[in-house]
């Protein structure tokens, strides 16, 4: 059965209800308990069933689609792509088309009105205090879910989604601990986002604890390997006693593996290196670099899940959503020496 040929009805009797329940259960209304809600989404998945979103945008007098704002250095990473895939699948789920925001679409006073007109909301992913557009875009007249806080002022979402990375840092800082280093440092960026500004936070907090000094070292939020490469060996010229490296930006844990080598520097035991961010370079590489997995994907979608149930009047305005992250443990920290 294709995705073209199933429909409402066809979903309503595979989950045995009526199809006004099935209705209810998709589209995120009516008195239909939360087991039966996804007993019938977990069915029309399998069936393939794709609500009509023309007519669903009628009846509820929108646009039927959400739009994607994410960093604007950072949309060639692997991180940022997976979240967006995320999102896309669980805004399909409800029949919601999600757009990717060119850069400069919110830019400007009069962007907001037109912004509004063609989505129904939007989610804005990392939003850094020096990006000109988040302003713009939170004050487009739609609800509007961030994926972690906005440090600025001005408006403010309409609900986020937000991680621990402080605590993220710490399991990090207390694991190198572990594996025998005395003076990790950390390369990050500069604190114009919730993420680098914990992450800073939280070293400084592990240092004061410990009573060890870790150096923090400013790279751009998405810094490439040959920036992080450039910091690193700067970092063990000037501190030759520094025997961990933490990256923080997704992506440039190849360039402090680079500058490790170069300096003769055996990763995994005379150098532990870890990444803030979990991805195909610490996976990738040789050898494989301990990072947190900061699950993307399920944070796309639980982004996209706070959005929808926001513009369904399920969920309040402020709402604020946790997300959790693990530790891959990989052998680049395997110990000192």
């Amino acid at each position: 059965m294709t995705s073209r040929s199933v429909t409402l009805i066809d979903v309503a009797r595979a989950a045995g209800v009526s199809k006004s329940a099935a209705s209810n259960a998709l589209g995120g209304s009516g008195r239909v308990s939360e087991a039966t809600r996804e007993h019938v989404r977990a069915v029309a998945r399998e069936l393939g069933y794709r609500p009509n979103a023309a007519a669903r945008s009628l009846r509820r007098a929108g646009t039927g689609a959400i739009g994607l704002h994410l960093p604007r250095t950072a949309t060639r990473l692997d991180y940022y792509m997976n979240l967006a895939f995320g999102a896309v699948e669980r805004a399909r789920e409800d029949g919601l088309d999600l757009v990717l925001l060119a850069p400069g679409t919110a830019a400007g006073t009069a962007a907001g009105g037109v912004l509004a007109a063609r989505v129904d909301g939007l989610l804005v992913i990392d939003p850094e205090v020096d990006d000109p557009e988040v302003p713009d875009l939170l004050g487009a007249g739609v609800p509007v879910v961030t994926g972690e806080r906005y440090l600025g002022g001005g408006a403010t979402p309409s609900g986020a989604v937000v991680c621990d990375n402080a605590a993220s840092l710490v399991a990090l800082l207390d694991h190198l601990a572990e594996r025998g280093a005395r003076r990790p440092a950390l390369l990050a960026p500069g604190p114009g986002s919730d993420w680098a500004a914990a992450l800073r936070a939280a070293a400084d907090a592990w240092s004061a604890r410990e009573g060890v000094e870790v150096p923090v070292r400013t790279v751009p939020f998405a810094a490439t390997p040959a920036e992080a490469e450039a910091s690193t060996t700067d970092l063990i010229g000037v501190a030759p006693d520094v025997d961990a490296v933490i990256c923080a930006p997704d992506g440039a844990v190849p360039g402090v593996l680079a500058a490790a080598a170069r300096a003769g520097r055996r990763v995994g035991s005379d150098l532990l290196v870890a990444a803030c961010v979990d991805g195909a370079a610490a996976r990738g590489s040789g050898p494989r670099v301990t990072a947190v997995d900061l699950r993307p994907s399920e944070y796309g979608r639980a982004c996209a899940a706070l959005l929808s149930d926001l513009l369904a009047g399920r969920a309040e305005p402020g709402a604020v959503r946790r997300h959790d992250w693990a530790l891959r443990v990989r052998e680049s920290t395997a110990g000192r020496a």
